[in-house]
């Protein structure tokens, strides 16, 4: 059975800075970020709490592709 996947956007409150992420588990990972799970990740540096965007694809495997997509255009 194929996993699907999803492209999100985190962003503080002032929106001035941006992280893109992929994920299988979109609740489960905006959770993560907003409860610092990982304080020494760059989400947690910057309070990155904020989920401003996300896209659902049906395969992982395209969400991945989308996220090299996006990060390409930075």
């Amino acid at each position: 059975m194929e996993r699907g996947g999803c492209i999100y956007i985190m962003s503080n409150y002032q929106r001035t800075t941006l992280y893109i992420g992929v994920t299988s588990d979109l609740r489960g990972r905006i959770y993560e970020h907003q409860n610092k799970v990982y304080p020494k990740s760059f989400t947690s540096k910057y309070n990155l709490t904020l989920c401003v965007y996300y896209e659902v694809y049906t395969s992982i495997e395209e969400a991945i592709d989308r996220e090299k997509q996006l990060k390409k255009m930075e």
